[in-house]
């Protein structure tokens, strides 16, 4: 995929009359994706919201596994899905939802997802053009020419969607949810993201013309928007996202009639002179004043290299010295060492699948634990088992009550290659589970997501699901497994996943399989 050099900035504002931010943004510029939620539901419930769904799409949307469209609508699909079930779990959360947009960019293209009322503009040769439609009765009305923008932003009911993300359950195909379109990004074109917070109260043509001015510095345009919306009234929060090509520019200022008695002479004079502030303000503004007022770095964590030869030699000593927000990149080789990953740290292979992760057999321990963690990761790895005299195989993976992603891995040979205990906020993506008794094992309430893995030839069950779990299965391929999923699960899966040898149809006309009678 070709990368596109951009300038970008992103920020978000409770605005002046609510206390408290619903709103929430997420900017992936080496990735090049862009996101905006406005969380629904008041008080913790909308950020709570608001901050599942900038995790759920943000985790699917950096596994960068199918088209983009399948990403997006994957990614849209998990976020409503987990916010449903968190309303469920947690009564003060009831009705608790959100609108979002995500753009991402890919090879001359932006493709845009959007559920709701917040918005993407393009901004191209002094014009702007929305390129989201608003899911509500009054952005209907506006769209359609019978409202004006501004009797539209004046409107008593325009607040009111009638789509969201999280207030019923859905699947990625589902019609009337996702709104999905892909759209130039040329290098002299700017995208805009924001909440109903700057468009319920800034005119689309004073947005255009706050890019504009600002050609650039995008930083500058969204303080300036950000700002318009609170002299404006600041009646809702607001966050904007602003991304420019590099090539973006303000447009030249239309040419008017010279002076009556101007000179030809003159007017030379008087155009060049214009071109050299042009030019002036130009250099100014993209060279002299960035070093003079950079926008704030995006943070970034260590990077902790493993290796032999390395100051970490054990992947152990590394996860050991991470802190949140690093992450631990580890060289091809061998690794016999049992691990537990850490809160916020990254576990990566520095090549997929040339790191090995051996383990070492001193209990029924498993190779990789991850107890009571928020936001680890895991990727790339492959997790043998290496049989050794009158030992038991034991457990790959083994997840409890944590938030961790486990991606691009290759589990084989276990007693259980992956297990998820009360872990609804775990996510199984791009893995490939085989050659073990069970697959994936799942335990206790909740709906962690399992979704383009393939899981096959595992001995006993490729997947089993135990005390009321019920995972989010999408996209996975089933084969050669004795029993693929349980058969209370089976129609479900069938309607998402691939099932390359389902069980077969009885005949019509024979009888079932006689069952035994409970005494």
């Amino acid at each position: 995929m070709d990368k596109p050099r951009i300038r970008f900035a992103g920020a978000s504002d409770a605005g002046r009359v609510r206390h408290n931010n619903e709103d929430a943004l997420h900017v992936d510029a080496e990735r090049g994706f862009f996101l905006v939620v406005d969380g629904i539901g008041g008080q913790a419930a909308g950020e709570k919201a608001a901050e599942i769904a900038v995790d759920r799409v943000r985790a699917r949307l950096e596994r960068q596994i199918g088209t983009v469209e399948q990403r997006i609508r994957e990614a849209i699909t998990m976020a409503n899905n987990e916010i449903l079930e968190a309303s469920h779990r947690n009564p003060e959360w009831q009705g608790m939802a959100c609108v979002l947009t995500v753009a991402v960019l890919e090879n001359g293209s932006a493709v845009v997802g959007h559920v709701g009322d917040s918005r993407a503009y393009q901004i191209r040769g002094g014009r702007i053009q929305k390129i989201t439609h608003d899911h509500s009765p009054i952005g209907e009305r506006e769209d359609s020419g019978e409202l004006s923008e501004a009797e539209a932003m004046r409107h008593p009911r325009r607040n009111e969607v009638y789509r969201d993300v999280g207030s019923e359950q859905h699947a990625p195909g589902d019609a009337d949810f996702i709104e999905l379109q892909r759209v130039p990004f040329s290098p002299d074109s700017a995208l805009l993201l924001c909440s109903d917070g700057l468009s319920d109260q800034v005119a689309s043509q004073k947005i255009e013309q706050a890019v504009e001015r600002n050609a650039g510095d995008p930083q500058a345009a969204v303080r300036e928007l950000i700002a318009a919306a609170n002299e404006a009234g600041g009646k809702d929060n607001v966050t904007v996202v602003v991304v420019e090509g590099e090539q973006f520019t303000a447009p030249a200022p239309a040419a008017g009639p010279a002076p009556r008695g101007q000179s030809s002479s003159a007017r030379y004079i008087a155009l060049a002179f214009a071109v050299y502030i042009v030019c002036s303000s130009a250099y100014y503004w993209l060279s002299v004043r960035p070093r003079l007022n950079p926008p704030p770095p995006m943070p970034t964590g260590q990077i902790l290299a493993v290796g032999p030869t390395l100051k970490f030699s054990t992947i152990a000593a590394a996860l050991a010295a991470a802190r949140p927000g690093d992450t631990v990149d580890v060289l091809p080789g061998e690794y016999h060492e049992n691990i537990r990953l850490a809160d916020g740290v990254t576990l990566r292979s520095h090549t997929p699948r040339e790191a090995l992760l051996m383990g070492v057999r001193m209990s029924d321990a498993p190779v990789v634990e991850a107890v009571n963690l928020n936001n680890a990761r895991i990727s790339g790895f492959q997790i043998l088992e290496e049989r050794q005299d009158n030992a038991q195989p034991a457990r790959g993976i083994v997840i409890t009550n944590s938030a961790v992603e486990v991606s691009d891995m290759e589990v084989a040979g276990w007693a259980v290659g992956v297990e998820l205990r009360d872990s609804p906020y775990a996510i199984l993506l791009g893995n490939s589970i085989h050659d073990c008794a069970d697959g994936v094992v799942v335990k206790g309430a909740g709906t962690p997501w399992i979704a383009q893995n393939d899981i096959r030839n595992n001995k006993a069950a490729g997947l089993r699901a135990l005390d009321g779990a019920r995972p989010a299965m999408i996209g996975n391929t089933f084969d050669k497994n004795l029993a693929d999923v349980p058969a209370d699960m089976l129609q479900t899966v069938k309607e998402h996943n691939r099932l390359l040898n389902p069980p077969p149809v009885p005949r019509k006309g024979t009888a079932a399989a006689p069952r035994k009678k409970e005494l």
